[in-house]
């Protein structure tokens, strides 16, 4: 009995060794992680840091100086831009390491190296998307300038020589929990972030479910459900601005060739109601007679956080802002005489093409009347179980054909059995010299450095705010902006006609843009660009009203405006949607038809304020009540599945419930009852009782809008324990505080400009990118309670400042 026993306990013991020491499936090689050595506590980091550090690393020219405060953000002063930018990407390494691998991973599509095969079909849609491809181009453009050519390097040097400096016992806990080892950086990776911002942020599109509506209702609905313009407008450049340009020939509209195939391809949708602000005032709006600028930009959040906040200091500059973990320079921020920010323009710069091969092999296809030849681009995906899959991608003059019909055959139909595809336009795929912009804009001293330094800046396009000492405001939603025909790329075009190819740019210099407006401020929120006198074609949709108005509309009232002026906008839950539509929903309901609990929430909802305040349960109602009415009209029209097509916007619908009270949309065509407007008014607000209830039990305190909302922010690769807490707070789609599960401001910034500047900002995290550090998420509650913290900008190296609890020499080996 005692040798069994003997011999269970050996068994047991070398499967639990086993088990530990090797993956199985998504769980880690367990040893490793709780090594006291070498596992997660080995990445355990105090609060309190070493007063001092002197650092000799090879690959500096001369001595780099960094001041770290309180929240240890580096301060970085250097005598030259290479000591610079290798310092940045030093210590950015030092900070987001893991961060940095695994988004250059997923970019590229090189995540099935680390998690194995799960990863493999997202893979290879990013390198069908032609992301890589995008991020060779990019670099082939920088490396042309010299000067940003020696930034880059110098930058991943920087990197590199952190990654040099650490045992493996040192590597960021992911990599430990992967079990993979970082490698070398180069320039090509950090065009591939910038090319994931692309794709985070413009990679979406409708055309598909745009088309299939359009096969399915004809142009007449489809347009009046989808207009080009919306019923209600606030854009970027006040209305009735005068463009001071001649504009270039614009193509005219071809002769569209109906199409009458469905598809029930899925894209990544562009997403409705997530968004960002930004905004400027002229010094006579302000207490200080100086500018104020605020910038608050809108990303699906995660930690490691989304931001890297820096100060970076040479002979020739002095900024202080927030970088991409991975890419030099300051993206949002500062400097003494200069601040600037970012928000989305949504403008349409991707398109797909039906494009007609000649035969199986795919070797050629038919375009301007001709056969033309299919470039390959052989794309090899390595698995972490050492297997490699081999994907050739087909590239046309338009781009690469993400879709082919041997792939998904019930996609597409064939003509004559010859099989089809789809290839993907996107300005993501030209070259460009983004870097050069924020490089520039960090050295800018004055509007003129501004307006120069954009016209290097392709792709997201992004509505540029900007202030200056010398109390000049301005916006400009810039990038690079197809020359197209009005509605080109609403629906699929016809890749084998000229017509419908993009016919170069929009000249950066007609980009849309305002000047010290009368109004004395600029602003942002994702918004139409231009009102309908704009002569170039940029898109037919663009975010909500609501956001938009409710700045313009406080903005316009603000005199002696302060740094708290701004935070208190940056803030404001209150809700323009249910502004429009509350009264007109509630008296669509009949209170005779309500049970107990509906008509105690519906005395909520009546007498709500239209705030969604963390605490507010009228919020709650309503949130899920408007939803739901929405789901309700559309559902039955435009919800088959086999047919994928999007619902008309939230836009379209405000101006069904208010002035379209008879349509033919409100009844359900799938059932025998014709349904009224008061009918599914009513019927979705009761699913909006019933939802709560069903969730938090009778009325109380725990239906309360943040409950329902409940913000969090997880990890990058949600990897369990390593994301937030529930934050209860406030804000919503429609608020400008846009804040929904885990979507929000991923950075908020005030800048105070005078004679001597002062900024304010916070995000969703920390410095640190490593969960055993006090710092990985130190700021979250201060930016869930809508706080802000005063930045800690130095004049010069050898400047005192409380703040500052640690210092570190770098010096060349």
């Amino acid at each position: 009995m005692k040798i069994v026993k003997a011999a269970i306990s050996g068994l047991f013991a070398f499967a639990l060794i086993y088990v530990l020491n090797n993956k199985f499936g998504d769980i880690p090689p367990l040893a490793r992680f709780l090594d006291p050595f070498n596992g997660f506590w080995a990445n355990a980091e105090s609060k309190v840091q070493d007063p001092e550090k002197n650092l000799t690393i090879e690959g500096l020219n001369g001595q780099v100086e960094i001041h770290f405060d309180d929240q240890m953000i580096p301060h970085i002063f250097a005598d030259n831009d290479h000591d610079l930018y290798f310092a940045q990407g030093y210590i950015t390494a030092k900070d987001r390491l893991w961060q940095m691998d695994f988004q250059t991973r997923f970019a590229s599509g090189r995540l099935s190296e680390v998690v194995g095969p799960k990863a493999i079909e997202l893979d290879r849609y990013q390198r069908r998307m032609g992301m890589s491809f995008g991020a060779e181009n990019m670099v082939e453009v920088m490396m042309k300038d010299p000067e940003i050519k020696a930034i880059m390097n110098a930058y991943s040097a920087g990197v590199n020589a952190y990654i040099h400096s650490l045992k493996p016992a040192d590597y960021p806990i992911e990599f430990k929990l992967l079990n993979y080892e970082p490698e070398d950086w180069q320039p090509l990776y950090s065009a591939l972030l910038l090319k994931l911002m692309s794709a985070t942020l413009a990679g979406g599109s409708n055309e598909f479910y745009m088309n299939n509506i359009l096969q399915k209702y004809g142009p007449e609905i489809t347009k009046n459900l989808f207009p080009d313009y919306p019923f209600r407008e606030d854009p970027i450049i006040p209305a009735g601005t005068k463009w001071e340009f001649d504009p270039v020939n614009i193509p005219q509209m071809p002769a569209i060739s109906e199409n009458k195939t469905a598809s029930n391809i899925k894209t990544k949708e562009k997403v409705e109601g997530i968004g960002s602000n930004n905004w400027a005032l002229s010094g006579k709006k302000t207490a200080s007679g100086f500018p104020l600028l605020s910038n608050d930009p809108h990303l699906d959040l995660t930690l490691p956080a989304i931001w890297y906040q820096i100060q970076l200091a040479s002979t020739d500059m002095n900024a202080c802002g927030v970088s991409i973990p991975g890419s030099p320079g300051i993206i949002i921020g500062f400097n003494k005489d200069v601040a600037w920010g970012v928000t989305n323009v949504g403008a349409d710069v991707l398109d797909w093409y039906n494009i007609k091969f000649k035969d199986a092999s795919k070797k050629e296809y038919w375009f301007d009347n001709k056969w033309n030849p299919v470039k390959e681009r052989i794309e090899n995906i390595k698995i972490s179980n050492g297997e490699t899959l081999t994907d050739t991608v087909l590239y046309t003059h338009h781009g690469p054909v993400v879709y082919t019909s041997e792939q998904r055959p019930d996609n597409f139909s064939k003509i004559n059995n010859i099989p089809t595809g789809h290839a993907l336009k996107w300005v993501a795929h030209i070259g460009s010299n983004d870097v050069r912009t924020f490089i520039s804009l960090n050295k800018a001293k004055n509007y003129d450095d501004y307006r120069k330094a954009l016209t290097y800046f392709s792709a997201p396009a992004q509505n540029f705010v900007f202030a200056s000492v010398e109390n000049d405001i301005a916006i400009t939603p810039n990038g690079y902006f197809p020359l197209k025909w009005k509605g080109q790329g609403k629906f699929l075009l016809d890749g084998t006609d000229p017509a419908n190819d993009w016919k170069g740019r929009i000249p950066a210099e007609h980009n849309p843009t305002v000047k010290n407006p009368e109004r004395n401020f600029v602003s942002s929120a994702n918004q139409f660009p231009s009102d309908q006198s704009y002569p170039y074609y940029l898109n037919w949709e663009y975010s909500g009203y609501e956001r938009s108005h409710r700045i313009n509309k406080r903005l316009s009232v603000m005199t002696q405006a302060n740094v708290d002026s701004l935070q208190n906008l940056q803030n404001d839950n209150y809700s323009i949607l249910a502004e429009n539509i509350l009264s007109t929903l509630v008296g669509l309901v009949d209170p005779e038809k309500l049970n107990a609990s509906e008509r105690e929430g519906f005395n909520i909802v009546s007498n709500w304020n239209k705030f969604f305040d963390a605490d507010e349960i009228g919020a709650s109602i309503f949130e899920l009540w408007h939803k739901n009415l929405g789901l309700q009209i559309w559902q039955d029209d435009f919800g088959d599945p086999k047919i994928p097509m999007r619902y008309p916007s939230r836009d379209r619908n405000v101006e069904l419930l208010l002035n379209e009270p008879d349509a033919v949309w409100w009844d359900n065509v799938k059932t025998a009852k014709k349904e009224t407007r008061a009918d599914l008014v009513n019927a979705s607000f009761k699913f909006a009782i019933d939802s709560l209830q069903r969730k938090f039990g009778p009325l109380d305190k725990d239906w309360a809008w943040a409950n329902l909302k409940k913000t969090h922010v997880p990890h990058l690769a949600k990897v369990a324990g390593f994301g937030s807490k529930f934050l209860y707070n406030g804000g919503s789609k429609t608020s400008v505080n846009a804040t929904s599960e885990s979507n929000g401001p991923s950075w908020r910034m005030i800048v105070a400009l005078g004679k001597d500047v002062k900024a304010y900002g916070v995000f969703p995290g920390g410095e640190s990118g490593n969960p055993g550090s006090h710092y990985y998420d130190d700021m979250i509650d201060t930016w869930s309670d809508g706080k802000l913290n005063e930045l800690v900008y130095l004049k010069a190296k050898d400047e005192k400042s409380k703040r500052i609890i640690t210092s570190w020499k770098l010096s060349k080996k």
